[in-house]
């Protein structure tokens, strides 16, 4: 069974880059600098051309995933917009203020998605990762209806949360998926495999060159740009290809 790659992209280059380095799918997202942001309509529709599936991830702010009526009547329209323009699935996620997951909500975004004409694909993004108890957690997920978790295994970075995924991937079986992400790059993608994920989830970034200090001064950036690097994504395309499958 092929192990597939998602690549998180915040621009059009970004796009070309994932398809050309051998990419599965895209996450679409903006500003990854805060963990990644409702994209704009506009790459939403360059997105939609793309050759492989783009999940876009709907998520109205940065900061927590506990939501107001107002900003949980965004995603919703996000998640109605991803599918009117095509695209194969959505990213979401909510918690209450205690980070448990708010099923509720959660329910609700995954009755808009399943309306659609043509059903999204769901995934349960890293508002998983702040869950108190992430086995009861991986239930509820199984329970509403998602087909994946991305997830970090709890810990800041996927390398750390190593034996949680394995936990994970085990209690998961074939009802979901598990879906490896957080600082995965060609060091820390061979051990990580060590857990038995069939999905890994990396930004695939490089420096755009030195940092513009008037730039910088303006507050137009905070340091080099980073852009979608193909070669990476092709460096983690060929090992997960390279890996006996199970």
């Amino acid at each position: 069974m092929r192990r597939l790659l998602e690549v998180c992209v915040e621009d059009v280059a970004g796009i070309e880059a994932a398809v050309t380095g051998g990419a599965d799918r895209i996450e679409l997202c903006a500003a990854l600098a805060v963990g990644g942001l409702t994209p704009a309509a506009s790459l939403v529709t360059a997105a939609a051309k793309a050759p492989i599936p783009v999940h876009l991830l709907a998520r109205p702010r940065d900061g927590n995933f506990a939501y107001t009526a107002a900003e949980a009547a965004l995603v919703a329209a996000d998640i109605r917009a991803a599918a009117d323009a095509g695209l194969a699935g959505v990213v979401i996620g909510a918690s209450r203020p205690d980070h448990q997951l708010d099923a509720e909500l959660l329910a609700a975004w995954i009755a808009v998605a399943r309306s659609a004409p043509r059903p999204l694909s769901l995934t349960l993004h890293r508002a998983f990762d702040l869950c108190p108890d992430p086995l009861a957690a991986l239930e509820t997920a199984i329970t509403l209806g998602f087909d994946r978790i991305l997830t970090s295994g709890g810990a800041p970075k996927a390398i750390d949360g190593r034996a949680m995924l394995a936990a994970l991937v085990a209690a998961a079986g074939s009802r979901i998926t598990i879906l490896a992400g957080s600082g995965i790059d060609a060091t820390t993608l061979p051990p990580l495999l060590e857990t038995g994920v069939r999905e890994v989830h990396a930004s695939c970034r490089s420096a755009q060159g030195p940092a513009d200090a008037r730039e910088i001064a303006f507050g137009f950036q905070a340091g080099p740009r980073l852009a979608t690097d193909s070669a990476k994504v092709a460096t983690l395309r060929n090992l997960l290809d390279a890996q006996p499958s199970a």
